[in-house]
């Protein structure tokens, strides 16, 4: 498997890489998550997903 690091992955590399989590059908018609929103941070470079799974968690957890 590949690294999904921001330093070995290009730019599309990591949009190609968010595409393949939105699913077809994404059914969350309901659910206020948008994955483009969510990982922003990772496809521009500025944080890795292990990051940003992480402060999600801790938001969710939260509330």
């Amino acid at each position: 498997m590949k690294s999904i690091l921001i330093k070995d992955t290009t730019l599309q590399e990591r949009i190609a890489l968010i595409k393949e989590w939105q699913p077809v059908d994404d059914g969350l018609e309901d659910c206020e998550i948008d994955l483009w929103d969510m990982y922003k941070d990772y496809i521009d470079g500025k944080k890795e997903i292990a990051e940003i799974n992480a402060e999600f968690q801790t938001e969710f957890l939260a509330e």
